[in-house]
């Protein structure tokens, strides 16, 4: 009987190990694209372009564009470019959107195993259709040969925006998700 048990055990916790597995979605991996023409190793300077529709009658909007600029002048610190701010061989630019999106989920599935003392049980349990609204967030960031004005990289990340996405750390990790791409000079 015990082996009844633990059988019928080990094939409910399988199932719920394979609905949960099926759930489960992973983080949106950041998209790329890249001049198949453009030699970064002779770039060695790079300087933020304007962003569009930042101004000094928006507080909150400049705290933004101050974060995002520092978070991709570290990104590119890290890669080996010097900051320079006439002249550079890079101008790098961004882009911000977000939009409202409406997620749904059709069915819960919810299985348990449990015994007390000599009594074994088990259950499964279906759930009602749920929607929920959020806030998507998307940032692009153009790498522009300042030589030919032509943009010779471009990097993209979307993700959900919850509480705490415009704090200074979470956008630098944005940044750097979206950079991930991103050629680094070669040593010299």
């Amino acid at each position: 009987m015990n082996r009844l048990r633990t059988a019928f055990a080990c094939c409910l916790l399988s199932l719920a190990a394979a609905i949960a597995a099926g759930c489960a979605s992973a983080p949106p991996e950041p998209e790329s694209m890249r001049d198949p023409g453009a030699d970064f190793a002779s770039y060695a300077t790079s300087g933020g372009a304007p962003a569009p529709g930042v101004n000094e009658a928006d507080a909150p909007l400049q705290l933004l564009d101050q974060n995002i600029r520092a978070a991709i002048s570290s990104e590119m610190r890290r890669r080996g470019y010097v900051e320079s701010a006439s002249d550079p061989d890079l101008r790098i630019a961004y882009q911000t959107t977000s939009q409202d999106k409406v997620e749904s989920n059709p069915v819960r599935v919810g299985v348990g195993v449990g015994s007390w003392g000599g009594s074994f049980g088990g259950s499964v349990n279906v759930g009602s259709p749920s929607v929920r609204n959020y806030r998507e967030g998307t940032l692009v960031i153009h790498a522009i040969d300042a030589g030919r004005n032509a943009e010779v990289w471009q990097g993209r990340v979307s993700a959900r925006m919850g509480k705490g996405s415009l704090e200074p750390a979470a956008i630098a990790g944005t940044v750097s998700t979206a950079m991930r791409d991103f050629p680094a000079r070669p040593a010299r």
